[in-house]
């Protein structure tokens, strides 16, 4: 968690907060593979486009580290993957054991970045958003640099064009009258928590009034101060988890541990709730607002996905395989088939292997109240999906029944599954494409395309790939007890 630098440098460390479930993009969004590493507008995910986007700010004078991020401990090979695929460095990863919402991730990220000497500016965002203008991104986060290096605390706030009931507003004054509106810096006055129609819509008349974006530049020594004036306990209780801390030293890239017993008595709090609304009018922590005109959408509902999409003349968004007759401002997302619809207006729908959705546009909030019905019913559809990411590949859920269980299981080159048992089932693996290398008790044999084996109940066994292409197996499962948790590790290359 060091970086070389210039003395003269201003140094400014990204953050990237990495946690949540987004249950409102159910069904394409699940808390084991969430929101923020899914592609919903291209071809890479709103996380390689969060972190792209702070690997772009440059400038002479402010030296950008790698991101720091602020995940949870069940996504971090998600992270690491998708930062390989974009070729994007990384300094560390944080790993929460549980989420306790943006204040005490915030914290651990200034602990870690003041790390590396000196006193960072934390340029701080979450991996969720959408942002069109980089140029524009680029500008107002070099102006909330410059406020910040003198102790400020700077937010960026998007200018409204509805009156949106889903956002929360900063209320603001301009802090100097003669700035042009490229370097415009406006006090900050107040928060508003997403206010009901009528009262957005007073604010877009009046002016004043911006969308928090959520996105916070600031040092870290002034991030530490304020907690421990506005929430001296979460301070203290985020500082000991700091110190217990623990890094995995089997990775390039090290994973970083607060001490789980100390996190987890670890109230959560939001950044705004904790330190950013007490800061109005209070001189040891003066609070500003650079607007952000970029292009910014906040993907929490999938109507606000069909409003980043581009639309046909009918005024729908389409992904996938998808055929649309006489139907009109609708969304459509086809995952792994064709789907149709007609004579729709103002529809979502969305496509995937085990599950669909089909919700009115406008109560798109309401998908929350699935994911209370699936998890009140103990249903898996909640947390994964059929195909499940593994650290070492994929396996996909193919079929399943009474007794038995059939998977399509990749693995990639050189890599391996760890060395295990189960205690209920028997396996039956088939080599359908690449080299397999199969370990069964004290034997290891090589399996080729067309190849099988058998893995008894209760044996000591392991899969790996000694390839340089992707290993692809039909695995069918029988036995009494067919479920992920039936799994003896011995040995496990990912320190699972």
């Amino acid at each position: 968690m060091t970086a070389d630098r210039e003395d003269t440098d201003i140094f400014a460390q990204p953050v990237i907060l990495c946690g949540g479930s987004g249950s409102r993009l159910w069904p394409l969004s699940r808390s084991g593979f969430p929101k923020q590493f899914l592609s919903l507008t291209g071809d890479l995910s709103l996380f390689q486009l969060a972190a792209q986007r702070l690997a772009s700010l440059r400038s002479e004078d402010v030296h950008v580290a790698a991101p720091l991020i602020v995940t949870g401990e069940e996504h971090r090979f998600l992270v690491l993957e998708q930062l390989r695929e974009a070729n994007i460095e990384l300094s560390a990863a944080l790993l929460e054991p549980i989420g306790k919402n943006t204040a005490p991730a915030l914290t651990l990220a200034a602990l870690a970045a003041l790390e590396s000497g000196g006193d960072p500016i934390l340029l701080v965002m979450s991996a969720d958003q959408i942002i069109n203008d980089t140029v524009a991104f680029n500008g107002a986060i070099h102006s909330a640099i410059g406020q910040a290096e003198r102790g400020g605390i700077v937010l960026l706030g998007v200018t409204p064009d509805h009156a949106s009931t889903g956002y929360g507003y900063i209320h603001t004054e301009r802090l100097c009258e003669e700035n042009t509106r490229a370097d415009e810096i406006f006090n900050v006055s107040g928060f508003i928590e997403k206010p009901d129609a009528s009262t957005a819509q007073g604010y877009l008349d009046k002016g004043g009034y911006f969308w928090n974006a959520g996105i916070f530049v600031l040092k870290a020594s002034t991030w530490l101060k304020a907690l421990e004036t506005f929430q001296p306990e979460t301070a203290k209780a985020s500082k000991l988890a700091w110190n217990n801390r623990s890094t995995d030293s089997n990775v390039d890239t090290p994973f970083v541990r607060p001490g789980k017993k100390e996190f987890m008595s670890i109230s959560a709090e939001s950044i705004d709730y904790a330190v950013m609304e007490h800061c109005p009018g209070n001189p040891r922590f003066p609070i500003s607002m650079v607007p952000l005109d970029a292009g910014w959408s906040d993907l929490g509902t999938w109507d606000t996905v069909w409003q980043a999409l581009p639309k046909d003349e009918d005024g729908n968004a389409c992904r996938g395989d998808v055929l649309i007759n006489d139907s009109r401002n609708s969304l459509v997302y086809a995952n792994s088939r064709l789907v149709s619809i007609v004579g729709a207006d103002n529809l979502i729908v969305i496509e995937t292997p085990d599950a669909i959705l089909v919700v009115d546009k406008s109560r798109s909030q309401n998908v929350k109240e699935i994911i209370n019905a699936l998890h009140s019913l103990g249903r898996e559809e909640e947390i994964l999906h059929r195909k499940v990411h593994r650290p070492w590949g994929w396996y996909d859920n193919i079929d399943d029944g009474h007794r038995f269980k059939v998977k399509r299981i990749q693995v990639k080159p050189g890599a391996s599954l760890s060395l295990q048992k189960h205690h209920y089932r028997a396996e039956h693996w088939i080599v359908v494409k690449g080299t397999a290398e199969i370990t069964k008790s004290e034997k290891t044999v090589v399996l080729r395309e067309n190849q099988s084996t058998y893995i008894p109940r209760g044996t000591v066994h392991r899969l790996a790939n000694p390839g340089t292409s992707p290993l692809e197996i039909i695995e069918v499962q029988s036995g009494s007890y067919l479920g992920e948790d039936d799994i003896v590790r011995f040995e496990d290359n990912y320190g699972r």
